[in-house]
């Protein structure tokens, strides 16, 4: 049996729309503009649903000091474990629920579906953040809305491509960035569910890609543009390809930029005020100040961590 040490404070109440509409003051973002988000206080938890089951593959056992213990088992399993987690600590009925895409975030939403047919959530309705996440929806049962007939989202549940200690992160390198941002956005609470394997230092740590998506039109100039930013030490950038190698095209008819860095980005915020002033930059895979919560699988657990 493994030890793993459960970081951050215990887990904020679920918010009660209803009871305190009162928005939470967050870090300026510079990469979207500011919208209605949680309080830290104030708000009377939901009725909780009936505990569920853990997977079979879990067990925890109590502890004063919060050390959860886990079973060896694999890191699949624990990612199932996240995304279970997520959705039995923080989808209520009635709610709108980002959905997410990814390994992860599957997990999540067939936990919803699974609960919607068991009777233990009602009235839940999702956003979809791409076409396979639409599509696993459908599958296992969960009903979708249009963010323009919803605009406010209770929560997100999401993967990332990085995860930097402040829980800032990276997404959008399969693509449809514009699409996750705004939903992201528009959410109360955002839960990012990950693998250890995207922890890194700083964003643009691991040196794989921070994603732009640009428009079509003069969309190598926008790149020279990008890559002659100060504040950017790119060291090398690609657009992406499509299965043919042809240039991949986003839901929203736009290109994505990938830009390469060889040691994080100094300054993240600096850096997405500057992406977003040249002209054909639609948006950036920076998603800064807007995760609440990570919940990341390790090999030998689940870690909580809340954003301070």
């Amino acid at each position: 049996v493994a030890s793993v040490v459960v970081v951050g404070h215990p887990r904020r109440p679920i918010p009660d729309p209803a009871s305190d509409p009162a928005p939470r003051q967050r870090v300026e973002n510079t990469s979207r503009p500011p919208h209605d988000s949680l309080v830290d206080s104030g708000f009377r938890s939901a009725p909780p649903l009936p505990p569920p089951p853990l997977p079979p593959f879990l067990r925890t056992l109590s502890s004063p000091r919060r050390i959860v213990h886990y079973a060896m088992v694999s890191i699949d399993e624990l990612k199932k474990a996240a995304g279970v987690k997520a959705v039995d600590d923080y989808v209520r009925s009635g709610m709108v629920v980002g959905l997410g895409t990814g390994s992860t975030a599957k997990f999540a939403i067939e936990r919803i579906g699974q609960l919607l047919k068991e009777g233990a959530l009602e009235d839940v309705v999702g956003l979809a953040t791409s076409k396979p996440t639409m599509e696993l929806a459908h599958k296992v049962g969960v009903p979708l809305a249009d963010i323009n007939d919803k605009g406010e989202v209770d929560v997100t549940i999401d993967g990332a491509d990085e995860v930097a200690p402040n829980l800032d992160i990276v997404k959008g390198r399969m693509g449809g960035i514009l699409r996750k941002k705004m939903i992201g956005v528009a959410s109360k609470l955002y839960v990012c569910i990950a693998d250890e394997s995207k922890l890194v230092d700083g964003l643009g740590g691991s040196k794989g890609a921070v994603p732009v998506e640009v428009t079509q039109f003069g969309h190598e100039h926008v790149e020279r543009c990008i890559r002659g930013l100060p504040c950017l030490k790119v060291v090398r950038s690609e657009f992406k390809k499509d299965a043919d190698g042809e240039m991949f095209v986003s839901p929203h008819g736009n290109f994505i930029l990938y830009l390469y860095f060889d040691e994080p980005i100094a300054d993240p915020r600096a850096a997405s005020r500057a992406m977003m002033d040249v002209v054909g930059v639609l948006d950036h895979g920076l998603f800064l100040d807007l995760v609440d919560v990570a919940i990341i699988a390790t090999k030998t657990g689940l870690t909580v961590q809340h954003r301070q």
